[in-house]
Protein backbone atom coordinates (compact mmCIF):
# COMPACT_ATOMS: atom_id res chain seq x y z
CA UNK A 1 0.00 0.00 0.00
CA UNK A 2 1.10 3.51 -0.64
CA UNK A 3 0.47 4.77 2.74
CA UNK A 4 2.31 2.08 4.20
CA UNK A 5 5.34 2.74 2.12
CA UNK A 6 5.11 6.77 3.21
CA UNK A 7 4.64 5.97 6.42
CA UNK A 8 7.55 3.51 6.58
CA UNK A 9 10.29 5.58 4.76
CA UNK A 10 8.81 9.66 5.65
CA UNK A 11 6.54 9.75 8.26
CA UNK A 12 7.52 7.29 10.91
CA UNK A 13 10.83 8.94 10.88
CA UNK A 14 10.16 11.88 11.68
CA UNK A 15 7.37 11.02 13.95
CA UNK A 16 9.58 8.58 15.68
CA UNK A 17 12.79 10.19 15.38
CA UNK A 18 14.33 7.45 13.18
CA UNK A 19 17.84 7.78 11.41
CA UNK A 20 17.24 8.75 7.84
CA UNK A 21 16.76 5.72 4.87
CA UNK A 22 18.22 5.72 1.98
CA UNK A 23 14.56 6.40 0.55
CA UNK A 24 14.24 9.51 2.81
CA UNK A 25 17.28 10.54 1.60
CA UNK A 26 17.20 10.46 -1.75
CA UNK A 27 13.74 12.17 -1.86
CA UNK A 28 15.26 15.15 0.35
CA UNK A 29 18.62 15.18 -2.24
CA UNK A 30 15.56 15.53 -5.03
CA UNK A 31 13.78 18.32 -3.69
CA UNK A 32 16.92 20.14 -2.28
CA UNK A 33 17.81 20.17 -6.53
CA UNK A 34 14.67 20.95 -7.17
CA UNK A 35 14.23 23.88 -4.78
CA UNK A 36 17.42 25.52 -5.86
CA UNK A 37 16.49 25.46 -9.00
CA UNK A 38 12.65 26.84 -8.50
CA UNK A 39 14.29 29.54 -6.25
CA UNK A 40 16.62 30.39 -8.51
CA UNK A 41 13.67 30.85 -11.38
CA UNK A 42 11.59 33.05 -8.78
CA UNK A 43 14.35 35.76 -7.49
CA UNK A 44 16.02 36.20 -10.84
CA UNK A 45 12.95 36.90 -12.22
CA UNK A 46 11.33 38.94 -9.35
CA UNK A 47 10.53 42.70 -10.36
CA UNK A 48 9.19 43.25 -6.70
CA UNK A 49 13.03 42.99 -5.39
CA UNK A 50 14.73 44.57 -8.22
CA UNK A 51 13.73 47.95 -7.10
CA UNK A 52 16.11 47.51 -4.34
CA UNK A 53 19.43 46.67 -6.18
CA UNK A 54 18.90 42.78 -5.36
CA UNK A 55 21.49 40.37 -6.61
CA UNK A 56 22.64 37.06 -6.15
CA UNK A 57 26.33 37.51 -5.23
CA UNK A 58 28.89 36.57 -2.27
CA UNK A 59 27.53 39.59 -0.29
CA UNK A 60 23.84 38.20 -0.24
CA UNK A 61 25.04 34.34 0.69
CA UNK A 62 27.15 35.67 3.18
CA UNK A 63 24.55 37.63 4.50
CA UNK A 64 22.14 34.28 4.62
CA UNK A 65 24.56 32.34 6.96
CA UNK A 66 23.04 33.90 10.31
CA UNK A 67 19.70 32.01 9.22
CA UNK A 68 21.95 28.67 8.40
CA UNK A 69 23.16 29.00 11.99
CA UNK A 70 19.43 30.01 12.79
CA UNK A 71 18.12 26.90 11.47
CA UNK A 72 20.80 24.66 13.27
CA UNK A 73 20.02 26.13 16.65
CA UNK A 74 15.85 25.76 15.85
CA UNK A 75 16.63 22.38 15.45
CA UNK A 76 18.45 21.85 19.12
CA UNK A 77 15.19 23.99 20.66
CA UNK A 78 13.37 20.80 19.26
CA UNK A 79 15.76 18.74 20.30
CA UNK A 80 15.49 19.68 23.85
CA UNK A 81 11.41 18.43 24.33
CA UNK A 82 11.00 21.94 25.39
CA UNK A 83 8.42 22.36 22.24
CA UNK A 84 5.41 19.68 22.42
CA UNK A 85 2.31 18.69 20.58
CA UNK A 86 2.19 18.53 16.31
CA UNK A 87 4.15 21.85 16.48
CA UNK A 88 7.18 20.33 17.36
CA UNK A 89 7.38 18.56 13.85
CA UNK A 90 7.58 21.90 11.88
CA UNK A 91 11.22 21.69 13.75
CA UNK A 92 12.51 18.83 12.11
CA UNK A 93 13.98 17.89 8.62
CA UNK A 94 12.63 18.38 6.22
CA UNK A 95 10.05 20.35 7.64
CA UNK A 96 12.41 22.70 9.21
CA UNK A 97 13.33 24.12 5.80
CA UNK A 98 10.33 24.89 4.58
CA UNK A 99 9.27 26.78 8.29
CA UNK A 100 13.39 28.97 7.62
CA UNK A 101 12.75 29.46 3.84
CA UNK A 102 9.78 31.50 4.80
CA UNK A 103 11.20 32.93 7.85
CA UNK A 104 14.56 33.73 5.92
CA UNK A 105 11.78 35.52 2.66
CA UNK A 106 9.79 37.57 4.94
CA UNK A 107 12.68 39.11 6.55
CA UNK A 108 14.22 39.88 3.14
CA UNK A 109 10.89 41.41 1.75
CA UNK A 110 10.91 43.45 5.19
CA UNK A 111 14.33 44.31 4.13
CA UNK A 112 12.71 45.38 1.39
CA UNK A 113 10.12 47.77 2.62
CA UNK A 114 12.29 49.35 4.96
CA UNK A 115 14.76 50.14 2.25
CA UNK A 116 12.24 51.88 0.12
CA UNK A 117 10.72 53.76 3.12
CA UNK A 118 14.21 55.14 3.62
CA UNK A 119 14.83 53.16 7.17
CA UNK A 120 17.55 51.59 5.50
CA UNK A 121 20.45 52.32 2.54
CA UNK A 122 21.38 48.81 1.95
CA UNK A 123 18.52 46.09 1.65
CA UNK A 124 20.85 43.72 3.04
CA UNK A 125 21.40 45.89 6.39
CA UNK A 126 18.08 44.71 8.01
CA UNK A 127 18.05 41.17 6.23
CA UNK A 128 21.70 40.38 7.88
CA UNK A 129 21.38 42.10 11.73
CA UNK A 130 17.22 40.35 11.55
CA UNK A 131 19.17 37.31 11.35
CA UNK A 132 21.77 37.45 14.07
CA UNK A 133 19.06 39.01 15.92
CA UNK A 134 17.15 35.46 15.74
CA UNK A 135 20.24 33.73 16.51
CA UNK A 136 20.83 35.36 19.72
CA UNK A 137 17.11 35.12 20.56
CA UNK A 138 16.97 31.53 20.07
CA UNK A 139 20.26 30.72 21.62
CA UNK A 140 19.06 32.92 24.77
CA UNK A 141 16.39 30.38 24.93
CA UNK A 142 19.00 27.26 24.79
CA UNK A 143 21.10 29.36 27.41
CA UNK A 144 17.64 29.65 29.99
CA UNK A 145 17.04 25.94 29.40
CA UNK A 146 20.13 24.97 30.21
CA UNK A 147 20.01 26.45 33.49
CA UNK A 148 17.83 24.02 34.56
CA UNK A 149 18.97 21.34 33.03
CA UNK A 150 22.82 19.97 32.44
CA UNK A 151 24.37 23.82 31.85
CA UNK A 152 26.94 24.63 29.22
CA UNK A 153 29.77 22.56 28.03
CA UNK A 154 32.16 24.97 27.57
CA UNK A 155 35.22 22.97 27.21
CA UNK A 156 33.04 21.09 24.39
CA UNK A 157 31.95 24.58 23.25
CA UNK A 158 35.95 25.14 22.45
CA UNK A 159 36.82 22.06 21.03
CA UNK A 160 34.86 21.49 18.60
CA UNK A 161 34.88 24.41 16.53
CA UNK A 162 39.05 24.37 17.48
CA UNK A 163 39.19 21.03 15.22
CA UNK A 164 37.11 22.53 12.92
CA UNK A 165 39.36 25.57 12.14
CA UNK A 166 42.37 23.82 12.14
CA UNK A 167 40.85 21.26 9.53
CA UNK A 168 39.56 23.98 7.79
CA UNK A 169 43.23 25.43 7.57
CA UNK A 170 44.92 22.42 6.95
CA UNK A 171 42.84 21.53 3.74
CA UNK A 172 42.81 25.30 2.66
CA UNK A 173 46.47 25.08 2.31
CA UNK A 174 46.77 22.16 0.97
CA UNK A 175 44.45 23.53 -2.27
CA UNK A 176 45.79 26.56 -2.03
CA UNK A 177 49.78 25.95 -1.91
CA UNK A 178 49.86 22.31 -3.11
CA UNK A 179 46.67 22.20 -5.45
CA UNK A 180 47.56 25.72 -6.66
CA UNK A 181 44.27 26.42 -6.49
CA UNK A 182 44.27 30.59 -6.02
CA UNK A 183 40.11 30.85 -5.92
CA UNK A 184 40.02 28.85 -2.77
CA UNK A 185 40.66 32.16 -0.82
CA UNK A 186 37.18 33.74 -1.85
CA UNK A 187 35.28 33.71 1.24
CA UNK A 188 32.49 31.72 -0.21
CA UNK A 189 35.09 28.71 -0.36
CA UNK A 190 36.23 29.22 3.21
CA UNK A 191 32.60 29.28 4.38
CA UNK A 192 31.82 25.84 2.60
CA UNK A 193 35.08 23.84 4.15
CA UNK A 194 34.33 24.95 7.29
CA UNK A 195 30.95 24.31 7.12
CA UNK A 196 31.52 20.69 6.16
CA UNK A 197 34.06 20.41 8.79
CA UNK A 198 32.57 21.76 11.44
CA UNK A 199 29.68 18.98 10.86
CA UNK A 200 32.46 16.24 10.30
CA UNK A 201 34.36 17.59 13.74
CA UNK A 202 31.01 17.39 15.32
CA UNK A 203 30.13 14.04 14.67
CA UNK A 204 33.95 12.78 15.11
CA UNK A 205 34.10 14.72 18.55
CA UNK A 206 29.84 13.20 19.52
CA UNK A 207 30.63 9.20 18.75
CA UNK A 208 34.57 8.72 20.01
CA UNK A 209 35.27 11.78 22.22
CA UNK A 210 32.60 13.30 23.97
CA UNK A 211 32.83 12.57 27.47
CA UNK A 212 29.77 11.51 28.74
CA UNK A 213 27.25 10.53 25.98
CA UNK A 214 27.69 8.41 22.91
CA UNK A 215 25.88 9.85 20.09
CA UNK A 216 25.15 7.82 16.84
CA UNK A 217 25.30 9.02 13.26
CA UNK A 218 22.18 9.61 11.29
CA UNK A 219 23.10 9.71 8.09
CA UNK A 220 22.81 6.79 5.57
CA UNK A 221 26.31 7.05 4.15
CA UNK A 222 28.01 8.02 7.21
CA UNK A 223 26.36 5.39 9.34
CA UNK A 224 27.60 2.49 6.99
CA UNK A 225 31.29 4.08 7.12
CA UNK A 226 31.43 4.25 10.47
CA UNK A 227 30.28 0.93 11.41
CA UNK A 228 33.02 -0.51 8.50
CA UNK A 229 36.12 1.33 10.25
CA UNK A 230 34.95 1.32 13.70
CA UNK A 231 35.66 5.07 13.69
CA UNK A 232 33.68 8.35 13.57
CA UNK A 233 36.62 10.35 12.32
CA UNK A 234 36.43 8.72 8.93
CA UNK A 235 33.84 11.24 8.32
CA UNK A 236 37.07 13.57 7.19
CA UNK A 237 38.21 11.39 4.68
CA UNK A 238 34.03 11.43 3.25
CA UNK A 239 34.29 15.25 3.49
CA UNK A 240 37.70 15.27 1.14
CA UNK A 241 36.32 12.88 -0.84
CA UNK A 242 32.99 15.33 -1.53
CA UNK A 243 34.99 18.69 -1.22
CA UNK A 244 38.12 18.44 -3.52
CA UNK A 245 35.64 17.39 -6.39
CA UNK A 246 33.32 20.05 -5.81
CA UNK A 247 35.09 22.87 -4.90
CA UNK A 248 36.81 21.63 -8.23
CA UNK A 249 33.84 21.76 -10.31
CA UNK A 250 32.24 24.64 -9.18
CA UNK A 251 35.08 26.62 -9.85
CA UNK A 252 34.80 25.07 -13.49
CA UNK A 253 31.11 25.67 -13.52
CA UNK A 254 31.78 29.54 -12.23
CA UNK A 255 33.41 30.41 -15.67
CA UNK A 256 30.44 29.48 -17.58
CA UNK A 257 27.18 29.31 -15.69
CA UNK A 258 25.07 32.06 -14.91
CA UNK A 259 26.18 34.28 -11.57
CA UNK A 260 23.09 33.42 -9.81
CA UNK A 261 22.57 30.10 -10.04
CA UNK A 262 25.60 29.37 -8.98
CA UNK A 263 26.14 30.92 -5.87
CA UNK A 264 22.51 29.41 -5.12
CA UNK A 265 24.08 26.00 -5.56
CA UNK A 266 27.05 27.00 -3.77
CA UNK A 267 24.60 28.26 -1.18
CA UNK A 268 22.77 24.71 -0.79
CA UNK A 269 26.29 23.09 -0.34
CA UNK A 270 26.84 25.50 2.63
CA UNK A 271 23.42 25.11 4.13
CA UNK A 272 23.65 20.95 4.36
CA UNK A 273 27.15 21.12 6.31
CA UNK A 274 26.87 23.87 8.13
CA UNK A 275 23.38 23.32 9.67
CA UNK A 276 23.84 19.86 10.75
CA UNK A 277 27.01 21.00 12.04
CA UNK A 278 26.31 23.54 14.76
CA UNK A 279 23.17 21.54 15.24
CA UNK A 280 25.24 18.29 16.45
CA UNK A 281 27.93 21.04 18.25
CA UNK A 282 25.00 22.84 20.35
CA UNK A 283 23.20 19.51 21.22
CA UNK A 284 26.58 18.52 22.71
CA UNK A 285 27.15 21.91 24.48
CA UNK A 286 23.73 21.42 26.23
CA UNK A 287 24.42 17.17 26.57
CA UNK A 288 21.01 16.93 24.73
Amino acid sequence: MISDFIYKYYIDPIRLGQPYNVVDTLTYALILVAGVYLLYRWLSTSTWLSDIGFTIDATFILSTIPYVILGGVMRVIEDTGMITGDFKYFLITPLIYFVLFFFTIGMLFLSRYLTLQGFTKNYLTFYFWAGVSSVVVASLILIAWSTTHHGIDFYVLGVIPLMAVVATALVWAFMRYVCRWEYVKDPLYITLLFGQLLDASATSFGIDLHPSLQYIEQHVVGSHLIDLTGTAFVMYPLKLIVLFPAVYIMQLYRKEANTAFWHLVLLAMIVVGFAPGIRDMVRMVLYV
